[in-house]
Formats: C-alpha cells, structure tokens, sequence
C-alpha cells in the first residue's frame, strides 16, 4: 500500500536499478550472516515485527521464518523496493511511509522494531513499542566494504557511539554483536554492491565507473556489521 503521496528529495529513494541490484547481491547470501544474527536476536518474538526502512524486506521475511507467531509491517520510502518486499513473506504487508513523519502506526503496537542501515526516528521507535518491546539496529562497522575505497560510502568511526547518544533519550542499549566476515565477491557482486547504495546516485562523478567496468577478478571484501539491541525508557 502507497500511503506516501507527497514529493520527496530526488536522491532520496531507492531507484529500480538499485533495487534490483539489491535483491540479486542479497540473493547471493553475502550478507547472510547479518539476517541471522537478527533472526536470533528476535527469535522470541510473538506480534508484530516492524521493519523501518525494509527495502526489500529480506531481513524482515528471515526474522518472521524463525519466528512463526510474528507477522510483519516493512516500511519504506521507496515504492519499488516494496513492491518486492510485499511478496517477500506470506506474513509481511508493506506500506509505503517516509520514515521520518509520524508513521501511520498505533501507540504501543509494536513487539519488534528493526532498523537496518536505515534512518532512525527515536521518537517513531518509542512510540509504536509496546512495553518491553525490542530495538534492534543494524549498522556498517568502519570496515566494512574497505576494500572498495570511495566506490561505497565511509563509515564514521563514532558511529556506534552517535547512535547511542541519538537514541538514549528514549532507549537503553541492551547488547551489542559484531558480524564480520572475509567475502570474496564476484566482479558482478561488487558492481551489485556498489550499484545498490547511495553512491550508485553519483557513478557518474570521477572514474568510478570505469574502474567498475575494469574489474575481471574476484576480490576479498570485509562484510562488517554491528548488531545493537534496546529496550523502551
């Protein structure tokens, strides 16, 4: 469902070609290792499981198959993204929202609300939890995707500690797991990996699509992420 009728930022949301590329690179299980720390980490849960920011819900539908009393909502600004994300569970509808309005979500619904690489609305977060609901937050450690350099966006280093300072108002951090693995990804991949985030809006600037275009050989890529849990304030 399209809740979203307003304009948004060119730039802003995940394009088709992104898209696409994103569901072939999750497809290939590289990022695998991430969608099962956040099925263990919600393995529990009974309700409902709010994915903000799901794209093309992979990791929600991963989060619902281990957890069979659970049914999802993906949120997204990108259309497109959730077109896939629909299909992506027989328990998962999604609705397309912009994440940083009042989401279209009751008071205390809420027994999950899990936020990979996506924005993050503390007060949204708190809102839709029930009592003792569960965060859990997915980020890029400052490693991951080193090998690529400026073909993939930098990580901040105090990243993690950002994010507990955005959400500590409302939060406590209840735990924290890293993910970290050496990948060797195809040249199909690394374009895939490329082509899927942000940077994929600005291929054209410099040589960074001819050195795409240059690579012939599998490369050796950290996959690097940090797995952060929170309970309501």
């Amino acid at each position: 469902m399209n809740l979203l009728h307003a304009r948004i930022p060119a730039g802003t949301a995940d394009t088709a070609p992104m898209v696409a590329a994103r569901a072939d690179f999750l497809e290939s299980g590289a990022y695998r290792p991430l969608a099962d720390e956040l099925a263990r980490v919600c393995a529990e849960t009974g309700g409902l499981v709010i994915d903000a920011g799901a794209g093309t819900g992979y990791y929600l539908a991963h989060v619902l198959e281990t957890a069979p009393q659970a049914f999802g909502l993906a949120l997204d600004v990108s259309a497109v993204a959730l077109r896939r994300a629909a299909r992506a569970h027989a328990r998962l509808g999604a609705a397309v929202w912009n994440l940083w309005e009042p989401w279209p979500v009751g008071d205390e619904v809420a027994s999950v609300v899990m936020n990979v690489f996506a924005p993050r609305n503390g007060p949204e977060f708190h809102r839709v939890l029930r009592p003792g609901g569960l965060l859990a937050v997915a980020s890029p450690a400052a490693d991951h995707l080193q090998e690529l350099g400026d073909l993939v966006l930098s990580v901040d280093d105090r990243k993690e500690e950002r994010l507990d300072g955005t959400l500590g108002e409302y939060f406590a951090r209840t735990g924290r797991t890293e993910v970290r693995r050496t990948a060797q990804l195809t040249p199909g991949q690394v374009r895939q990996a490329v082509e899927m985030g942000p940077t994929a809006f600005h291929l054209d600037r410099g040589d960074r699509r001819a050195r795409l275009d240059a690579l012939t050989e599998p490369q050796a890529v950290t996959v690097s992420f940090t797995v952060s849990t929170y309970r309501r304030r």
